[in-house]
This record gives structure tokens, sequence and C-alpha cells, in this order.
């Protein structure tokens, strides 16, 4: 996760609704797996990989993030976590880069340099925000690049000697609404009205638990399936033999 954004929604991002609910269909993605070491490439707070060593998924998780103003190490639930402004030399058994690719120039050179440690067979989870007509003042206000498609993305994947096993699109039950939302405020911003920040902000209780239970139920129902439409673009990979 962007460190901007944990500014804005402070100490418990891992409860609001967007990253409880795309930590959950991370969890779907990897459910069954168990092992020593998870990866976490552009960490931020680390809040996937604390959702990772809670589900038992792995031991240990080495958070990686240039923007760290130092090196640390943390325990969470008595399993460590390394909060690193360069990967180490170790193994890792799992990398995640969750809204990463998205911030450099070559993608691809960032994905392969970050899963060249990964065995064959050993998985990468990658997401990115989806659909270029939907840049707007968050990505911005993000410092991003670009937004892809499922089939950008997964050639992304290829070309970094990766082997895409699973992709498609999440948050698709918000799509429309954030579709509206954000060409209504590009056209705001063409007027000198709009503008430049994150899309994301601190939710009252009520409208934060009904939002993670809307997207329980894509999760449940539609996430295995949708190859369509949505704001985020996932990707699990592997590395190839």
């Amino acid at each position: 996760m962007d460190l901007k954004e944990v500014a804005i929604l402070g100490e418990n991002e891992g409860r609001h609704w967007y990253y409880a609910s795309k930590g959950r269909a991370l969890l779907q993605l990897l459910k069954g797996l168990n092992v020593e070491t998870v990866l976490d490439i552009g960490a931020g707070s680390g809040v996937f990989s604390r959702q990772l060593l809670d589900a038992g998924i792995c031991r240990r998780a080495v958070c990686v993030d240039p923007a760290y103003r130092a090196e640390s190490i943390e325990r969470h639930n008595d399993r460590e976590i390394r909060f690193a402004r360069a990967p180490d030399k170790g193994p890792a058994d799992i990398v995640l880069m969750m809204d990463v690719l998205e911030h450099v120039d070559d993608d691809v050179a960032l994905l392969r340099g970050s899963t060249a440690r990964l065995r064959p067979q050993d998985q990468v989870v990658i997401t990115v925000p989806a659909f270029q007509f939907l840049w707007s003042g968050h990505d911005e206000f993000l410092e991003h690049r670009r937004r892809y498609t499922r089939r950008q993305l997964e050639a992304v994947v290829r070309a970094a000697g990766l082997e895409p096993v699973k992709s498609g699109y999440f948050f698709g039950l918000l799509f429309p609404f954030a579709a509206i939302q954000r060409l209504l405020g590009n056209w705001r911003r063409k007027s000198g009205a709009g503008p430049t920040k994150s899309a994301l902000s601190t939710q009252g209780k009520a409208v934060n638990s009904l939002l993670i239970a809307v997207h329980d139920l894509e999760r449940r129902v539609v996430f295995p399936f949708n190859r369509l439409a949505g704001l985020t673009v996932y990707c699990l990979a592997r590395r190839l033999g």
C-alpha cells in the first residue's frame, strides 16, 4: 500500500473497507498455502503481510519500501516482520506486489528483479489499478504512471519470465459508480474546480461494515469469474521451471 494513504487512513488502515476487502481477496487466492517467508515489495505499512501472518499462510514477512525512514524488526502475533528499504538475498516463497508496478517507468524490470529469487512454481501476487480511462486526480496524487487492463498485466507478467495462473478484476460491484464519479471529477478538474487527491477516505463504522459485506458477497460469487471490469486488476503468477 502507498504510505501516502497510511497518512490519510491512520493506523487502522487494515480495518478500512478497501484494504480489508482486498486482503480477503488475497487470502482467497492463496488459500491452502503454508510457507516460510513472504516478500512484500512496496509494502507500506505492511497491512497485507500482517493479514497473511494472521491467516497462517506464512511464518515470516519481509516488507520492502524505499520510503521507510529506517529499517526495523517487529513481532506480530509472535511472528517476525522485517521492514527494509531494499530486499536482502534471503529466500522467499511468495512475493507480493500490491499496487506497485504502476509507480515505476519500467514495470517489467521491477517485476523480473523482484521475483528472481523465487524457485520454480513459487508464486507472486500482483495488483494494479484498472483501466486508463479511469485516470484521475487520485492517480496523480499517488504518482502513478499508468493503469492496466487484465491482458496488459498478463503481458507484463510474461515479459518478466513468469507464468500467469489466474487473473481478473476485483471491486467490480463498485466499478460503475466509481467510473461515473471519476469521469465527473475529471470534467470538474478540466474546469479548474477538481482537486488532486486520493479517492480513499475514512468512513463511519456502519458504512465501512456495509462496504466490507458488499465485497465479501462479490468475493464469494463474482470474484472467481470476473474477467470483465473492476477497479483493481490482479494476477496470480508463478516462476517458470
